[in-house]
């Protein structure tokens, strides 16, 4: 995102807890890359135990591929996943899905491909069923020019292309079931009226590889959660503790990848504030959050970093991020 014009914005006040220390431990997870290397911390981030594991890798080192993959009809776990792309030196957890279909409920991008698409679409509960809600989800893609981004995006069943805005908007609600990409286009038009030509303000999107999450985190270097705009967490769900992936990028293209642990002793989690916080400290200039709680696993070298919540183990899900060695 480059000029950002922000709607409603969620603003976060300053922080009462420091910077976190983190430990090197890419011994722990060799053989490594030189350009990707393994973080830990124990920190306590408040008052309860809290534990956490980062990745780094260089966007620029042209021995890495940053690509993604995702199953059909089925779920993998991590672990599962690891295996059936050969291995990888990292795979992470990323998209929200539905347990009932098995399917993304957010975009996921692979060598240019949009495999996956967002969940555009919120049906109304109540008294407001015949109503729905149209939100733009948020999603992180790293270009062919190895550049990585931050944005709002829109996919339709229509077309092959992924659509994206640098700006947020507000969900838009009317008793229109599907979004269409023409009325997406003219309704955001950036010159008031729509005519003489005026220009959408979300364009075709180029990515190599993306996958969808939400909500944004940082922007700018600045922490804005945009949660308000994409309806991902309702109430006071962001202040809530829990596992958590998230990823990110700083000025010098270098990728994050943050996963949390939580809902253990050992570690409570994170809230959406203080995973802002940590990826704003750790140098991100754009981050978002991706799918937590028992889907969060991040496995380096077949290892795993941080212990899913689940009492089974890993969850297993419908699709990861992957950086390999070529």
């Amino acid at each position: 995102m480059k000029k950002i014009t922000l709607a409603i914005c969620f603003l976060i006040p300053v922080f009462s807890f420091s910077q976190l220390k983190w430990i090197n431990v890419d011994s722990l997870y060799q053989p490594l890359p030189k350009s990707v290397h393994v973080f830990y911390t124990n920190e306590s981030i408040d008052t309860s135990a809290f534990k956490a594991f980062y990745v780094i890798a260089d966007l620029n080192d042209r021995k890495l591929n940053f690509t993604a993959d995702t199953s059909y009809k089925r779920r993998l776990t991590p672990a599962q996943f690891y295996q059936k792309d050969d291995q990888p030196t990292v795979i992470v957890n990323c998209t929200f899905f539905s347990f009932e279909t098995n399917q993304n409920l957010d975009l996921v991008v692979r060598n240019k491909k949009l495999i996956a698409y967002n969940r555009q679409t919120i049906v109304g509960k109540g008294k407001d069923t015949l109503t729905y809600r149209h939100v733009f989800p948020s999603a992180i893609g790293i270009s062919k020019n190895r550049n990585a981004d931050v944005a709002w995006t829109f996919t339709d069943s229509s077309t092959r292309d992924v659509y994206a805005s640098e700006q947020v908007f507000a969900p838009q609600k009317d008793s229109i079931k599907n979004e269409s990409l023409e009325r997406v286009l003219y309704s955001t038009s950036i010159v008031p009226g729509h005519s003489g030509g005026a220009q959408p303000s979300f364009q075709k999107w180029k990515m190599k590889t993306a996958v969808g999450g939400g909500p944004v985190l940082v922007q700018n270097g600045e922490i804005k959660i945009t949660n308000n705009e994409e309806l991902k967490f309702g109430g006071k769900a962001i202040n809530d503790k829990h596992p958590r992936t998230a990823m990110g990028y700083t000025p010098d293209h270098k990728l994050i990848i943050l996963a949390v642990q939580g809902r253990s002793e050992s570690s409570g989690g994170a809230t959406l504030i203080e995973e802002a916080k940590i990826l704003k400290d750790l140098g991100c200039v754009e981050a978002l959050n991706l799918d937590g709680g028992g889907s969060s696993c991040m496995i380096v070298n077949g290892k795993q970093t941080i212990k899913p919540s689940d009492k089974e183990g890993q969850r297993a899900v419908p699709g990861v991020f992957i950086i390999s060695k070529k």
